[in-house]
Parts: structure tokens; C-alpha cells; sequence
């Protein structure tokens, strides 16, 4: 890049996506009349692109193409809807909202995503509207789940230091409000709230953080509570670190420019590791959030979207040019940061009693994905388990899985009740790679996917936990993650084994992330299938079981062991 354009990057020409955002007014585009065209399920790509500020995307059932082209019919479009819930808290009857829309017009399924959100898939444009209505009516929104905004902030749902926790939430819950989109065009399209603004007078409406054309794309926040890094904070555009000392939260550490996509074959594309920059109070958050994305805003590149996420905005200048531009903004400085330390970025599992006396069980959800299967009525089971459980609350985890969380004494026994009854599991039994599992949900619905992921990484572990078992590493825990292409959805790139998927049964493999979500793994060998992944594995995990170091996680012995070279910074990823 020049220094003409790291100067002044909006004198460079724009992106088609940067017109297209201007032509909207305030994300309304035309999706009002799109939404009322029989004839098409379909909607044109510049709403599509529109959608996702809404919550949405446009997808098709990519098994079902070809049979459909045969017919001379148009692909089965069909949308995936997104809905927020700060921190991936949500109240009982919230919980059973998801559950009657996720039947009524979805496919019968809801799957927890890996930034502590909901999502909904299959849902027709017809019934589109509908849907967003009664996920409104609960108290939950889908607005800038998606598109060139921040995104969902999550929130490290410790059940162990609950009042911690609460305190962390409550700061999370005000950021995500402080950041949202101010345009009333939501309201307008999905709520039948009243018209404020006309294409001819777009003066009228203003977004003070965002501008009229929003942020060059998206933008993530994670907050974390240590010893846990649940949340991979390093993975975020902006990260805050609690620092707690004698029992109370004093503050946090800042963390700027992570971000995990990339895309194959573009070495100018990488994922990155946020770097921490300074401490701030609890109360000086928001104003710290606010200033980053402001900078974003301004400096992002908004004339080639693959150069256009924050880490770039940081790498090309330097990371004491971001704190500079952000002391001047804000009027103060941040102090030193202060001692922390992560030692894992998992759950932990089955029943806990929090400091404020509630109890919480964490349960594994495979996956993310909440259905019924003929041997395991998990939907079924949480759905029951929802209508005792007033007062209290459902957590998304960032690891996909789920806490029945507050739960009274005078309830456990009732709860622990419908747990067995249906089966449902703390995940105990299965071994630790699994637990320590997350897949992108990719075919039959992402358009992005290259190979599957959700449906194949469990048969992939049924096939590698016998050679863990082999060597008495069942039990071991290990940081595994596979997504069906480079965007990073799950997160593959800070994992201790990754998959990145490269065409249909093709992955490149990835080994030696830091167990605690603090460093970048490195490509082992590309291209590979299935017989070359277990060719692969079993002989580095004969030789860790044999070799490692007390203490030693397999990622870092993979490195000390020279099957890859570490990588602390994503300009490295690719040497």
C-alpha cells in the first residue's frame, strides 16, 4: 500500500460493496420490495449484501443443486438467520422462543455458534419477516449479527466467579448497546414501525459512530475473565482482559487487532494475534470501544475487502501509530497493562456451584448443533428443561456448548431429573479431543464452503480417538478444529490440530496453536485426505505420548519437537 493511501485511505477507489452501502439510506436499500416479490424465493445480490446488517444471508441447499438444475428449477434458496444475545445469555422463555421458531420455520434445528450467538437455518423469505417478529418480541434481535458493523460482543460465561461474571456481562451487555447500528430501517422493514426517513431527505437520519456507509467490514469484541480464555480473545478485532485482584474486577487489559480469515493461495491474506496495548477502569470501556471503531471506520480499507479487517489497518501502520490516533481521540492515556494469565480455552463440565449459591451444568453440544436424533432427544430434553427453569438462564458458550446456568437448589432435582430422563450429557465419557472439538457448520448450506465440516468431524474423531486411546492420550486435553474454508469461523488457526478445508475431502492440516488460544498454528501439509490425516497424526501422537514434558501441551511439543515452527504473529503465518 502506499503512503499516500495509509495517510488518506478513503481517496483510493472504493469497493462495489462501499457503493452499494452508500445507496441503501441507512441499510433500507429496496429490501422492502424484494421481500413482496412470489415470484422468486431469491432476492437480488445487492439486498443479499444488504441482508446481512439484518441478521441474514442468502443460501441454497448445495445437496440439492443439481437435481434441482436437472428439473429446471431454481436453486432451494433459503436464508440462515442470526440473532444476538450479549455475552450468549438468555433468559428461559428466550431459550423457547429459538426452540418454536427454530420448528415453525426453520428446519427443525437450532446451532450455537462460536461467537455465543444463535443461529437459524432454512428459513424461507417468505417467512423471514415473521421469524424476526417473534425473535423482536422476545427481546432479542438479529440487527447487525452480520455486515460491515460489530458484531455480537461475547462474554466469558465463568461459572465459577458468578459475580465476577455478572459484572463482566453487565459491561459486555454495554458496549454490544453502545455500538449498535442507530438506523431506524430495521424497525421499519421487520417491525412495521413507522417510516422516518424518505430517499429523498437521508439528512434526517445519522449514525454517529458508523457514518453512512459503516465500517470497511466486520467487527469482532471479546471480553475474557482469566484463567479462561474461552472467549480466544486474541482472535478479536478488540479484546478486553479482566484483571481481577483481591476478589474484585479492577479493570481491563486491552487487546487490538486479531482476526482469523484469510484465503488460500493469497499470502497477503493471513490470520492474526491481537496484540495487548494498555489497561483501562471499567468505566472507560466504552469510551475505548467506541474511539477503536471510529478508527476503523476511518483508516480501514475500503477499496479492497480482503485488506479491509482491522489487523491490517494496524500492520500496515504500526501498532504505535493505533495508540497514538487512540490517546488523541480519547483525551487520555491508557495506563501499563497489568499481570494476567490464561491457562486454557475450554469448558469445564457438568454440575458447578457458583459464589452466589446457584448451580450451573455445562453441557457438550457436538458441534453447536441443538436437535433430536432417534438415540439422543437433546431439543427435546432442553425444551422441558426451559419450562421449569424460571429464573434462570441458558449461556452459549464460545466453545459451542451450553449452560443451564442459575440454577436454584429447590430446581437442581427437577433438573437433574429431566437430564437423565433424556440422556443428556456433560460429555464426560468422551475423550478430551472431543470435548475440546469445533467444527463451521459449511455444506450443505454455507456458500463459502470448499469440504464439509460439521458432519465430518465427528466421523474423523471416531477414527483418530482409537489411536489416542492406542498411546493413553484419551484423556489428554487437545485443542481440535475444522472449517470447511479459510474465513475462520471456528477459529482453526489458533488450534493445537486444525482442518481448513481446500476442496471436497481435501484439508490442509494445521498443528502447534497454544492450547490457551494465545498463538497461531502452522500448515503441516496441504492438500491431504483422510487416510493421510490418520497417516499423519499417529505417528506424532506415539511420539508426544512418549517424549512430551511434564505439563507439556501438544501444540508446544509439536514445535520443540520441530514438526513446525512457531508463529507469533500472522505476517510469519505463511513463511
Amino acid at each position: 500500500m502506499s503512503e499516500n493511501n495509509l495517510l488518506s485511505p478513503n481517496s483510493a477507489p472504493h469497493s462495489d460493496v462501499e457503493a452499494i452501502k452508500r445507496r441503501t439510506n441507512y441499510l433500507r436499500g429496496s429490501l422492502a420490495e424484494t421481500l413482496e416479490d412470489v415470484i422468486t424465493g431469491s432476492i437480488p445480490e445487492d439486498d443479499n449484501r444488504l441482508m446481512k446488517f439484518h441478521g441474514s444471508y442468502m443460501q441454497d441447499d448445495r445437496d440439492l443443486r443439481n437435481e434441482r438444475n436437472k428439473q429446471k428449477l431454481e436453486p432451494a434458496y433459503q436464508f440462515m438467520l442470526r440473532v444476538r444475545a450479549a455475552g450468549g445469555i438468555v433468559t428461559s422463555d428466550q431459550w423457547l422462543m429459538m426452540d418454536r421458531v427454530a420448528q415453525k420455520y426453520a428446519n427443525g434445528t437450532i446451532r450455537l455458534t462460536t461467537r455465543q450467538s444463535f443461529q437459524l437455518h432454512g428459513v424461507i423469505k417468505w417467512n423471514l419477516k415473521k421469524t424476526i417478529a417473534e425473535v423482536n418480541d422476545a427481546m432479542l434481535s438479529t440487527l447487525a449479527a452480520c455486515g460491515d458493523v460489530n458484531r455480537n460482543v461475547m462474554c466469558n460465561p465463568n461459572p465459577y466467579q458468578s459475580e465476577i461474571h455478572t459484572e463482566v456481562y453487565e459491561w459486555a451487555r454495554r458496549v454490544s448497546d453502545h455500538l449498535d447500528p442507530r438506523t431506524r430501517a430495521y424497525h421499519e422493514i421487520w417491525l412495521d414501525g413507522e417510516k422516518v426517513v424518505d430517499s429523498q431527505d437521508s439528512a434526517v437520519e445519522q449514525e454517529p459512530i458508523y457514518g453512512p456507509v459503516y465500517l470497511p467490514r466486520k467487527f469482532k469484541i471479546g471480553m475474557a475473565i482469566p484463567p479462561s480464555n474461552d472467549v480466544d480473545v486474541f482472535s478479536q478485532d478488540l479484546g478486553f482482559i479482566a484483571i481481577i485482584e483481591e476478589g474484585r474486577l479492577k479493570g481491563f487489559n486491552i487487546s487490538v487487532g486479531g482476526g482469523m480469515g484469510m484465503t488460500h493461495g493469497d499470502t497477503e491474506t493471513y490470520p492474526q494475534i491481537s496484540q495487548v496495548i494498555g489497561f483501562c477502569s471499567p468505566e472507560q470501556i466504552v469510551d475505548v470501544a467506541e474511539k477503536t471503531v471510529m478508527i476503523q471506520r476511518d483508516y480501514g480499507d475500503r477499496s479492497v475487502r480482503k485488506h479491509a479487517r482491522f489487523k491490517y489497518t494496524i500492520d500496515d501502520r504500526g501498532i504505535e501509530w493505533f495508540i497514538n490516533e487512540l490517546h488523541a481521540r480519547l483525551g487520555w492515556k491508557l495506563e501499563e497493562a497489568r499481570a494476567y494469565k490464561f491457562d486454557h480455552n475450554g469448558d469445564r463440565y457438568g454440575w458447578v456451584k457458583g459464589s452466589n449459591g446457584k448451580w450451573h451444568f455445562t453441557l457438550f453440544v457436538e458441534n453447536g448443533r441443538i436437535k433430536d436424533t432417534d438415540n439422543y432427544p437433546l431439543m427435546t430434553g432442553l425444551r422441558e428443561i426451559a419450562k421449569v427453569h424460571s429464573g434462570g438462564d441458558f449461556r452459549l458458550t464460545a466453545n459451542q456448548n451450553l449452560i443451564i446456568g442459575n440454577v436454584s437448589s429447590q430446581k437442581k432435582k427437577k433438573i437433574e431429573e429431566l437430564i437423565k430422563e433424556h440422556g443428556l450429557t456433560d460429555g464426560l465419557y468422551h475423550s478430551a479431543l472431543r470435548r475440546n472439538s469445533m467444527a463451521c457448520v459449511s455444506f450443505p448450506t454455507c456458500g463459502m464452503a470448499m469440504a464439509e465440516s460439521e458432519r465430518y468431524l465427528p466421523t474423523l474423531l471416531d477414527k483418530i480417538e482409537p489411536m489416542l486411546e492406542e498411546v493413553g492420550l484419551r484423556e489428554e486435553e487437545i485443542v481440535i478444529r475444522m472449517t470447511g474454508c479459510p474465513n475462520g469461523c471456528a477459529r482453526p488457526m489458533l488450534a493445537e490440530i486444525a482442518f481448513i478445508g481446500k476442496a471436497p475431502g481435501k484439508y490442509n492440516m494445521y498443528l502447534g496453536g497454544g492450547f490457551a488460544g494465545n498463538r497461531l498454528n502452522k500448515l503441516y501439509k496441504e492438500n491431504i485426505g483422510e487416510a493421510e490425516i490418520l497417516k499423519s497424526l499417529e505417528p506424532i501422537f506415539t511420539q508426544y505420548a512418549k517424549e512430551r514434558q511434564e505439563g507439556e501441551h501438544f501444540g508446544d511439543f509439536v514445535i520443540r519437537a520441530g514438526h513446525v515452527k512457531e508463529v507469533r504473529s500472522g505476517q510469519d503465518f505463511h513463511s
